[in-house]
């Protein structure tokens, strides 16, 4: 194996300026992965077309990326530190770039999915790699500043991702999608190149004995989990043979996956790294905390189009200042730890805001104001993200340098599970909370029910505000299937009411947790790679 690089001093002014284009180089590639978890959403009634394909078969262009992406990044500590982090972070933008390309060329639903394997694939390497590489370049007073930099781009991916998959959807092609990653790949690929270097003490790991087995567990828990909570709903969770044996499969792979990873002298997972109570209480935290921000992005969309009525143009604007407020959140957390000020208890007033404002949004009725949108809305965003710098920086900060990659990709691979189960969660319960409401609904309903409904119209969406009592009264058949078009959306939102509230108490119970995080550094100096 060639020699590992060895960077030029990092110390002083070279470094101040070197440090901010190294988090840009490593911000470009997370970003564009995580851009591609969700720019395509939009173009698949389009990538349909071009295809010939069901909707059920289209939707595996998502499922293939996120089932290759969820099995590689745990792996990705295990292969930087036998090949170098540097090496694999530059091969996996290359082979992402050249996938991308690929993905637009594809002439086939079949070459698509395989194209997007790839993709997910190669993509993994990019979050892991590049929290690492910030916690070994940035000196501990600014670790939180550089994960809240850095979190920028993680939070505003996926929510750029959608509004600009259908702007280059509408105004290009959904090709185009997949063709943007090219020269943005290409910029990160160079930054990398130039500014990123390996500490001594990655990739110089002697090669010894390959964990087969445990490639082969982490693949199958992984893979069939991610494919049970993206396509479960589709065939009514647990009364399908296929994922009943998926999840027991899932189940018994990951249990054998704890012993063979505990057992093996050179694992592929280090799970051992959970010994550490700061790593183990952030990495819950970050699960619970991603769970709910990832259900409530796709909540808001969802109550805002389906039952508001806004197209989806309007939908994303009323839910932007989401990442506004998420944004200022996380800088000033960062800034204010740079300077040394305790950011502990914003933790916790955080939590307890995102709390507040899911509660508030669990109020919502049929006639909710824009305005009254826009506060829970942007006071959301601040809350659940503000503790997002905090928790990784006390994540791995104590964590050996020769094991941050492995660090690192545990954290990852559990963000990326909480964030899988925060939208199964939605979509399951959402319609079991529906079908609940409704069958009550219709056993109490009568037709002076329907008399006071119509007196309050704020009750009844604006498309249902509609002439149906006289309808009733003379028996017209249009009048009843009013009436339950009418039950139907009150179903729908109290549903979404009783899942807000859940979140909203998920996020309450993580309040007192800032007490058992230690203080923010307030010095050191950067490491010299």
């Amino acid at each position: 194996m060639a020699a590992v690089s060895t960077a030029p001093s990092l110390h002083g002014e070279r470094h101040a300026a070197r440090k901010w284009l190294i988090a840009t180089a490593v911000m470009l590639g997370a970003v564009l992965e995580l851009l591609d978890t969700s720019i395509v959403n939009v173009a698949l009634p389009y990538m349909q077309g071009s295809f010939s394909a069901s909707v059920d078969e289209i939707t595996w262009v998502l499922t293939s990326y996120l089932v290759s992406n969820g099995i590689a990044i745990p792996m990705t500590g295990w292969i930087s530190a036998r090949f170098g982090r540097k090496r694999y972070y530059m091969t996996s933008i290359s082979v992402f770039i050249m996938a991308s390309a690929l993905c637009g060329i594809a002439q086939s639903l079949t070459q698509i999915v395989v194209f997007r394997l790839i993709q997910g694939a190669a993509g993994a390497a990019m979050i892991p790699s590049s929290q690492a590489i910030l916690m070994e370049t940035f000196p501990p007073s600014e670790q939180a500043l550089a994960m809240a930099v850095y979190g920028l781009g993680l939070i505003s991916a996926p929510i750029l991702g959608p509004t600009l998959g259908g702007w280059i959807t509408y105004n290009w092609n959904w090709r185009w999608n997949f063709y943007i990653n090219v020269p943005i790949g290409i910029i990160a690929m160079l930054m990398v190149l130039a500014f990123v270097y390996d500490p001594p003490y990655v990739g110089r790991k002697r090669p010894g004995r390959v964990d087969y087995g445990g490639i082969l567990l982490l693949a199958s828990s992984l893979g069939l989990l991610q494919i049970v909570l993206d396509r479960g709903q589709r065939s009514d969770w647990f009364s399908a043979p296929w994922v009943r044996y998926f999840t027991v499969g899932s189940a018994l792979s990951f249990l054998l996956l704890v012993i063979n990873e505990l057992r093996f002298s050179d694992p592929i997972m280090d799970l051992r790294i959970l010994k550490s109570h700061a790593f183990s209480r952030s990495v819950a935290i970050i699960t619970v905390m991603v769970m709910t921000i990832y259900g409530i992005n796709l909540l808001n969309p969802l109550f805002l189009q389906e039952l508001m009525g806004y197209t989806a143009w309007k939908a994303g604007l009323a839910v932007a200042p989401r990442g506004i407020g998420a944004g200022a959140a996380m800088l000033s957390a960062g800034v204010l730890s740079r300077f040394g000020i305790d950011t502990r208890p914003l933790m916790g007033l955080g939590f307890g805001l995102a709390a507040y404002s899911i509660y508030q949004m669990s109020q919502w009725d049929l006639d909710v104001s824009m305005r009254s949108i826009f506060w829970p809305i942007m006071n959301f965003g601040v809350g659940a993200t503000v503790g997002f710098p905090i928790i990784t920086a006390e994540a791995l900060y104590d964590i050996r340098p020769e094991r941050m990659g492995f660090a690192t990709s545990l954290y990852n691979m559990m963000r990326n599970t909480g964030a899988a189960i925060g939208i199964s969660f939605v979509s399951n319960l959402l319609t079991e909370r529906e079908q609940i409401h409704q069958a009550y609904l219709v056993q109490h309903f009568s037709v002076f029910d329907a008399w006071r409904m119509s007196a309050q119209a704020p009750q009844v969406p604006g498309a249902l505000q509609f002439r149906f009592l006289p309808q009733l009264v003379t028996g017209q058949k249009q009048g009843l299937g009013l009436v339950y078009a009418t039950i139907q959306a009150q179903a729908a939102l109290l549903s979404y009411n009783d899942i807000y509230r859940l979140f909203a108490l998920a996020m309450l119970c993580l309040v007192p947790w800032f007490v058992f995080f230690r203080k923010p550094p307030t010095g050191g100096s950067a490491p010299v790679h």
